[in-house]
């Protein structure tokens, strides 16, 4: 059974859909990352703020000072053009997946689920020869090639899946099956030109709510069956289009149109996009057997229990938000809060009332009094303040904590008593001064 399934991994196929979607996904990162300095993403996200909530542990991992970041994403913008150009694409496939995984692991005030998706795909194309066709590399070496493994193909089908396929059981809720997340969303967009008024519509909301459970669990199947694969891919043209739109979450629904290609038979892709293409020998290749296979198992099993670590930690991951993060938790509900913190000198009982915009920005703010981590990170910056000052050992409590989950009745989130500056952060558990 082992020694058939590596054959099938390792089974040369036309390489035509890796070649179109690095053309795709290159063009996408240009896209995102010139975009990101139009915006102003940049400068709200990492260029304004006095410090950034990075992921705990990684401290050292700072945005560039001045205007460095934006010099930082045109560099990422430039590289992107080059992946999809096929150019040196094996050095700027590894600088792009470098550099990405830093701006994500540097940040999560705009966590998206698209980020983790592009820093996991662009490892994988580093690790992929995308560059053998259709591309400068091609003139610049002179090497050219018209296939590829079958595992290419098997990776991105796998990874559609699981993010569909956890992001269906994710909805499994009551915040999203009895319609708060929909509804509570879509009420703060009747004003959108169009379709304002339809998104305000009971009928259409419950629509949404159980069609999206629907779709995320039936468009891998319907993609991957030949008959009714054509009409998958116009329902995931609508779905991602309107999610766009809706959402506005960046890259990600055109990324997921991109990825539809690994659905369709690679000749199929030859046919359509690579006319002048030679019909590739298959059966006078064969790839022999590397490392990749047993990194490709691993990482598909690390891949489906990362999203599952949540049911160990007791509490609603929703509410708590332990274990949300790289799981796939997709668009499930809004939260909103107001915090009051107090600091307290030991020696003096001298009392401050914390004004946190002193210290963030708005949208960091409100990330503040609904994400235990981000409160965990805040104090700790307060508590280093305090002691440049002079005050050791001070002590900060939460004297009110209010938060409402999909604009429902509000309730204290963290613990009124505990010295939030004495307790340490529990990264694969639960924290206790958390309540339910």
């Amino acid at each position: 059974m082992l020694l058939k399934f590596k054959q099938y991994f390792y089974k040369p196929i036309d390489n035509s859909q890796i070649i179109l979607f690095r053309v795709l996904f290159g063009f996408l990162m240009a896209v995102e990352s010139f975009g990101a300095i139009g915006t102003g993403w940049v400068r709200r996200t990492l260029v304004e703020p006095q410090f950034t909530f990075n992921f705990i542990g990684l401290d050292w991992l700072q945005p560039l000072p001045g205007n460095g970041m934006y010099f930082y994403f045109a560099l990422m913008g430039v590289v992107s053009l080059m992946l999809m150009l096929g150019y040196f694409y094996r050095v700027t496939s590894v600088l792009l997946a470098v550099m990405w995984t830093a701006v994500y692991f540097m940040q999560k005030t705009s966590y998206n689920n698209h980020y983790y998706l592009v820093m996991l795909l662009l490892w994988w194309m580093a690790l992929m020869k995308a560059h053998r066709y259709a591309a400068l590399d091609v003139k610049r070496t002179g090497k050219v090639d018209l296939v590829c493994p079958n595992w290419y193909r098997l990776f991105f089908i796998i990874q559609v899946f699981l993010v569909f396929t956890f992001g269906a059981l994710a909805k499994f809720y009551p915040g999203w099956t009895e319609g708060d997340f929909i509804r509570n969303s879509f009420n703060a967009k009747t004003h959108y030109w169009l379709i304002g008024s339809l998104l305000g519509k009971a009928w259409f909301q419950q629509f949404i709510s159980f069609g999206g459970i629907v779709f995320d669990g039936l468009i891998v199947p319907a993609l991957l069956w030949k008959r009714t694969r054509v009409l998958a891919l116009i329902g995931l043209l609508i779905f991602n289009i309107f999610n766009s739109v809706v959402f506005q979450i960046g890259i990600f629904p055109y990324a997921m149109i991109a990825l539809a290609i690994f659905f369709f038979e690679p000749e199929t892709i030859r046919r359509i996009f690579f006319k002048k293409k030679n019909l590739p020998n298959l059966a006078q290749r064969a790839f022999s057997t590397n490392l990749v296979f047993p990194i490709f198992i691993i990482y598909f099993i690390f891949q489906t229990a990362l999203p599952l670590r949540h049911h160990f930690i007791a509490g609603d991951v929703n509410w708590r938000e332990e274990g949300h993060r790289m799981s796939w938790r997709m668009m499930l509900r809004t939260k909103s809060g107001r915090l009051v913190l107090e600091a307290v000198n030991p020696e003096t009982q001298k009392k401050w009332t914390i004004n946190s915009l002193d210290y963030l920005t708005r949208k960091q703010n409100r990330n503040l009094p609904t994400k235990p981590d981000f409160l965990w990170q805040f104090i700790q910056r307060l508590r280093k303040d305090f002691e440049k000052k002079g005050i050791k050992d001070i002590e900060i409590y939460c004297k009110t904590s209010m938060v409402s989950l999909n604009g429902n009745k509000s309730k204290p989130l963290f613990k009124k008593e505990v010295d939030l500056a004495k307790v340490d952060w529990n990264y694969f558990g639960r924290n206790e001064w958390v309540l339910d």
